[in-house]
């Protein structure tokens, strides 16, 4: 009988943790890359500090991030390796990110961008591997934009993705080794600082898009401030677990932060 209790209670157990875990939200992964501004005018400070973490980005929640196996910038079709610049960071809870600073010198759109270390997560048993973008403007200079830059995975804006207020529609094109992916998940996430908005429930915190035949999808921000989107798939490749012992899938993702203002 102490035997068949034991059994029972460690079996109750089991289901308990099950179910709090079945409760849990389930947030969505997103590789942050934000400079400190996004247009650059004549006379104000060239310095863009930039910031990459791996986080939830509406709860401000960071996971540990590795050093990227690509950072740079595009400017003009010159694709320049920023790698080097990257300093390592910690958060108070000691979970890395990194920072760089950049010194804007030429007029154009600079598109920043960065192809983090794959990322296990070990509650959905897969790596996570999002490529992300970001678009400065710098002196008025509007040339590349709508421009991909031959990432694996990327989104193209079809909106111009800076001098935009609160309440734009925000239209972008995902690309899957250079070719449009239809029929893909793409999740919208605001960069909640300080925790300022507050969602009535969980489903509030991550919108969820799909893109179309052309592989285009659009979704109005409806605050100001930082917001990302993140298109989805599944990389044909396996990879093997950390331990070693099991193939397991990796979800690719193609990540564009824009930021909009409000009126005064």
């Amino acid at each position: 009988m102490k035997y068949l209790s034991s059994k029972v209670a460690s079996l109750m157990i089991a289901i308990v943790f099950c179910m709090s875990v079945l409760a849990s939200p389930i947030w969505a992964h997103f590789q942050v890359i934000l400079p400190s501004e996004n247009l650059v005018s004549q006379g104000g400070n060239s310095n863009i500090e930039l910031k990459l973490c791996f986080a939830h980005p509406f709860e401000q929640q960071l996971m540990n991030m590795e050093k990227p196996r690509q950072f740079g910038v595009v400017i003009r079709s010159e694709k320049i390796n920023l790698l080097d610049t990257l300093k390592k960071k910690a958060s108070g809870k000691g979970v890395s990110f990194w920072q760089a600073t950049y010194k804007v010198k030429r007029p154009g759109d600079h598109l920043f961008f960065v192809e983090p270390a794959p990322y296990w997560e070990a509650a959905e048993g897969k790596y996570i591997l999002h490529y992300a973008k970001t678009v400065v403007n710098a002196f008025g200079l509007e040339d590349a934009w709508h421009q991909p830059i031959g990432l694996r995975m990327e989104i193209v804006p079809l909106t111009r993705p800076y001098g935009l207020w609160a309440g734009n529609l925000f239209q972008g094109k995902v690309l899957l080794d250079g070719k449009p992916l239809k029929n893909a998940d793409v999740e919208v996430e605001y960069y909640n600082e300080h925790l300022k908005v507050k969602a009535p429930s969980d489903a509030y915190v991550t919108q969820v898009l799909r893109t179309d035949e052309q592989g285009i999808f659009s979704y109005a921000m409806p605050w100001e401030g930082w917001w990302g989107f993140a298109a989805l798939t599944e990389a044909p490749e396996r990879r093997k677990s950390p331990d070693g012992k099991k193939d397991v899938a990796t979800e690719l993702g193609a990540v564009f932060w824009v930021k909009t203002e409000k009126g005064k």
